[in-house]
Order: structure tokens, then C-alpha cells, then sequence
């Protein structure tokens, strides 16, 4: 549930927001090129023997969940995306309540951001807003003010906006986007995405108890996450 901070004053949002108009112009986080989303295709079961376990878990969000639950759950996403929006409303809920917050899956979620520059920009929100630990509020927000893509939703003022309604401290996650604190950390996510053969958003990495690695592609309903995890979790003595 998002927590909405207090009101805070008109003066201080909007030099905010004027500091951020100019980041956003100026500032060009996202080098990486422009590629068409698409409901991504069944991925083959095989990963290269070159990948190795930082390109599933590092440049990521925070843990969510039980950090020692047996089974790990990877999202790469981009914010922007159709399809990640359709899991997150028709899907994430139900995983959240029946596998992650029953200690059985622990989650992160990592971006490929490949749409366009208000993808990077709404990412650097999410990891601004952690450094408040507020990481998955922010990710909820955006996700639940989504409209399309590349029209504008996830502007430099109302990512703004976004912030606020969390209740962080704006003039520190503002100082955060200015200076392009995590810059590294998404541009090196999304090369862990194409490491890893990924071509479309959602795309999802489970990792089972044994260390068995299960890729699914696309915004799959939730029975199909549904029997992967249990039969992960019949290995758990």
C-alpha cells in the first residue's frame, strides 16, 4: 500500500520541478538504442555457460520478500512497457500474496529499459526513491499511472508528483535525479538483459532451490508462475 507523506510547500515542489525540467533536458542518461517491444517469444531452456549469477542479481532493485526464501523470482521490466503493466495488475498481486509474502519466493526486479528516455528517467525515479527505501512504492506508483507508451505519463513533473505522494523526502530524491546518481546501474541492468538473450519485456528468470534456472517470457498468466513454483517447492525438504 503506498503511503502518502504530508503536504509539502508549493514554493519548495515547484523549484523542484524546475530543477528537474532542466535535468531531464539536459541531462541524456539513456545511450541505449530504441527496439520495439513485443510480446517476447518462448525463450529456449538453455542459458549461456558465460552467464554468471551478478547478471541475474546485480544493478537490481531490493530484495522483496523473505530474503532466504528458497525460490528467486527476476523481473526485467521497463516501466514504460504494455505487457509488464498487464503482469503487474493481472498477475504480480497474487504472486505477491500467495508465494512472496508467504516466505516461499523472494523477488527483485531489474530494468531493461528500451522504449525511450522516459523509461530510463522513471527508473532513476525507483532507485532514487530507494535510497529512501522506498523502492517498491515508487515501482507501484509508476505502475499504477500508467497510460501507453512514449506519451508522456511518466514526465519529469510527474515523476515529481510521484515522489511526493510517497512521502519522500523530495528535496533529496530531486538532488538524486539532478545528478544521475544511478545512472551506472541501469544502463549496466539492461546489458544484463541482452547478456541474457532477452529481447521484449516482461521477462522473468526463476531460480529454484537447487539452482535450477526457469525462463519465462511474457506477461504469462498467473497458473503458469503458479506451477513452476510449486514444483520448485516440492524440492524444498
Amino acid at each position: 500500500m503506498l503511503i502518502h507523506g504530508p503536504s509539502l510547500a508549493i514554493g519548495a515542489i515547484i523549484a523542484a520541478a524546475s530543477i528537474l525540467v532542466s535535468f531531464f533536458a539536459v541531462n541524456a542518461i539513456n545511450d541505449e538504442p530504441e527496439l520495439v517491444i513485443e510480446p517476447a517469444p518462448k525463450i529456449e531452456d538453455t542459458i549461456s555457460p558465460n552467464v554468471i549469477s551478478s547478471t541475474f542479481m546485480a544493478n537490481s532493485s531490493p530484495i522483496l520478500g523473505d530474503p532466504n526464501a528458497p525460490i528467486t523470482l527476476i523481473e526485467f521490466g521497463d516501466y514504460q512497457c504494455h505487457f509488464c503493466n498487464v503482469h503487474f495488475h493481472n498477475t504480480e498481486h497474487n504472486l505477491l500474496v500467495n508465494y512472496i509474502q508467504t516466505g516461499k519466493v523472494k523477488m527483485i526486479f531489474k530494468d531493461f529499459t528500451i522504449i525511450g528516455p522516459d523509461s530510463v528517467n522513471a527508473a532513476h525515479g525507483a532507485h532514487c526513491a530507494d535510497d529512501q527505501e522506498k523502492f517498491w512504492e515508487y515501482h507501484d506508483i509508476l505502475y499504477n499511472n500508467w497510460t501507453g507508451e512514449n506519451n508522456g505519463w511518466a514526465s519529469s513533473d510527474n515523476l515529481l508528483k510521484f515522489a511526493q505522494e510517497i512521502g519522500l523526502d523530495v528535496d533529496k530524491w530531486s538532488e538524486c535525479m539532478i545528478d544521475a546518481k544511478h545512472s551506472q546501474i541501469i544502463t549496466d541492468s539492461s546489458k544484463d538483459a541482452r547478456d541474457l538473450g532477452i529481447t521484449g519485456t516482461p521477462a522473468f528468470f526463476v531460480i529454484g532451490p537447487d539452482n535450477k534456472i526457469t525462463k519465462i517470457s511474457g506477461a504469462k498468466p498467473y497458473e503458469h508462475f503458479e506451477e513452476i513454483f510449486d514444483l520448485e517447492l516440492e524440492k524444498v525438504s
